[in-house]
């Protein structure tokens, strides 16, 4: 049995409906906003995966997303796809790529030729359907750290395959930020504030 896809639940639980609103929503016809889709969610992804390349990260992302986000977001997509969650995904995206926040929004802009402040909302709309869904299969797999670990570098790796041509590269540039090839330490830094604040909220 091959491993579950973060990419797939979301996938399927957008759907056409999901994705036309999402287009109504950011004023984007349903090819251009699946297109924008599909580069997004490898950022999300990526952010995700290498916070969880580490022991620590990976435990500390498991017990957090176990506690915090049990995917009953899921269930109320039509609310959140039409405007609400933004603090939330803020948040959420703040703490994924830190001050890089911007530059994934125009990296994302660039690639799905949309304008960066339409991006930064999508992307938005999009960071607590991808930790929804990484919470209800870590609930409903039983998985542990490993198999959470497993699960991300699974869906990025697919959401990499599907994305548009050219997300390669700012990807890569966007997450590793000090330019040593290196993006383990890079998220380490990044993900201080995901792991201990947004998470460790209560």
């Amino acid at each position: 049995m091959s491993t579950p896809s973060i990419v797939d639940l979301v996938t399927s639980q957008l759907g056409p409906q999901g994705i036309q609103a999402l287009g109504q929503q950011l004023g984007l016809d349903p090819a251009t906003t699946q297109k924008a889709v599909s580069a997004a969610i490898p950022l999300l992804t990526g952010g995700l995966a290498k916070n969880a390349a580490t022991p620590q990260g990976a435990a500390s992302l498991h017990q957090a997303v176990s506690r915090d986000h049990d995917g009953s977001i899921l269930d109320n997509l039509g609310g959140l796809l039409s405007g609400g969650g933004g603090d939330m995904g803020g948040a959420i995206l703040g703490h994924i790529f830190g001050n890089r926040q911007g530059g994934a929004a125009d990296g994302l802009a660039r690639t799905a030729g949309i304008d960066a402040g339409t991006a930064g909302q999508l992307l938005m709309m999009l960071a607590p359907v991808i930790l929804g869904a990484l919470g209800k299969m870590t609930r409903t797999q039983g998985l542990d750290t490993g198999g959470l670990t497993d699960v991300l570098n699974n869906s990025h790796a697919q959401a990499q395959a599907q994305a548009p041509s050219g997300l390669g590269a700012v990807l890569g540039s966007l997450l590793d930020q000090d330019k040593d090839g290196s993006m383990v330490d890079d998220l380490a830094r990044m993900g201080g504030g995901l792991l201990g604040g947004l998470f460790g909220k209560k």
